[in-house]
């Protein structure tokens, strides 16, 4: 891990660089120093609903985020437009491009889209299409629809389940699959009913227990499917 650099124009806000193996190949991510960043001047943040204490939480690197990027390492992307919702740094995004999936990172954070561009330039990697946008925004008809849809942590406040499903349903496909790694943070129940209400089948599985890292990990990947997908296993 290299130490903590300001960024080269200098901000109220620090950085650190690390590297980071995600399905067998090293990434080079420049995300937030800690928690306690924050730097909103034109209220852009706020105005988005973003509180200065969730402010930071776009900019660092999250166990579940590192759990979706190993998956997608693996994962058949063939034919698929895939979208990356509440991406923060999108490290699952940045494993898809180098893959050279046909993806979307979407995130309401201010700051993510340019967080992306770095983490891609240092990567030696092609800019792919980014989108800012609120759960709450009715923006289908610009960001169209997607045959993958996928998260990770983001059913972490009681609205959420409501927002991401609706947003999900608008933006899936007719058959699609939406793939969200949780870490049992308590919003997982209300989340699939909701999906079932807006015609999803689904099914979940434990996430290995230990990161690549060798930290431990507890969450589960849930899985969505609607449509003429293989339905087998889903309820």
């Amino acid at each position: 891990m290299h130490p903590a650099l300001p960024e080269a124009t200098p901000s109220p806000y620090f950085i650190k660089y690390e590297t980071l193996c995600l399905g067998g190949r090293d990434y080079r991510i420049r995300s937030l120093l800690d928690r306690q960043q924050f730097h909103d001047p034109n209220s852009l943040a706020g105005r988005a609903g973003i509180s200065s204490a969730s402010w930071p939480l776009f900019g660092l690197v999250w166990p579940s985020a590192r759990m979706l990027a190993e998956a997608m390492q693996a994962f058949d992307l063939t034919g698929k437009r895939v979208l990356e919702v509440g991406c923060g740094l999108g490290l699952a995004s940045l494993v898809m491009q180098q893959r050279g999936a046909d993806v979307t990172a979407s995130d309401v954070h201010p700051l993510a889209a340019a967080f992306m561009a770095e983490n891609l330039r240092l990567n030696q990697l092609a800019p792919l299409r980014f989108h800012t946008a609120s759960w709450a925004d009715d923006d289908a008809a610009t960001l169209g629809r997607f045959d993958l849809i996928i998260g990770s942590d983001v059913l972490y406040e009681r609205d959420q389940p409501e927002a991401l499903s609706g947003y999900l349903a608008r933006h899936a496909a007719a058959s699609a699959e939406v793939i969200i790694v949780d870490p049992d943070r308590g919003q997982r129940a209300r989340f699939t009913r909701a999906m079932q209400g807006l015609g999803f089948g689904h099914r979940a599985e434990t996430a290995h227990p230990t990161q690549t890292s060798g930290e431990a990990y507890k969450g589960r990947f849930l899985h969505y499917r609607r449509g003429n997908l293989d339905q087998a296993g889903y309820a």
